[in-house]
């Protein structure tokens, strides 16, 4: 696996963003730049398997307070192969090497799915019921220190 920054304004004929639905994170990727910035390493990734994309991974933005907010996606095609666990896996490397002492956090839906087994098996534990523009009651995940 490997992660490749997607930088605002992507190329959409690059062959990695050919398919579906990551010809779709170009223009997500875009609009959500406009809004939070693109400040790298704090950005969003392109996870690419065989030279092919799998999906996608992203801070919520720079650190506030201390504190990030990472998320994943897998493609359809690519599910069920732990490519979401090593995206996780390496936000919170990237995240930890940048601020040694950040608190790096998640949102999910509330009940358990495969996201939150992804995040526990990385040492995330549920913290409260928080609000999330996109999902409404959500679930807030920190990473033990």
């Amino acid at each position: 696996m490997k992660l490749r920054l997607i930088k605002p304004n992507e190329d959409k004929q690059d062959p990695l963003f050919a398919k579906g639905a990551a010809q779709q994170l170009v223009n997500i990727y875009n609009e959500y730049y406009s809004k939070i910035g693109f400040t790298p390493p704090w950005a969003a990734y392109l996870i690419v398997m065989d030279g092919e994309a799998a999906g996608t991974c992203s801070f919520g933005g720079a650190p506030e307070g201390g504190q990030v907010e990472i998320s994943y996606w897998t493609f359809k095609d690519f599910e069920g192969q732990g490519i979401a666990s090593l995206a996780c896996e390496a936000l919170i490397s990237i995240a930890k090497g940048e601020m040694p002492g950040i608190t790096v956090v998640a949102k999910t839906a509330p009940e358990h799915n495969a996201s939150t087994r992804i995040l526990e098996k990385n040492g995330f534990v549920f913290s409260e019921v928080v609000q999330d523009d996109e999902i409404g009651d959500a679930w807030l995940w920190v990473l033990r220190k």
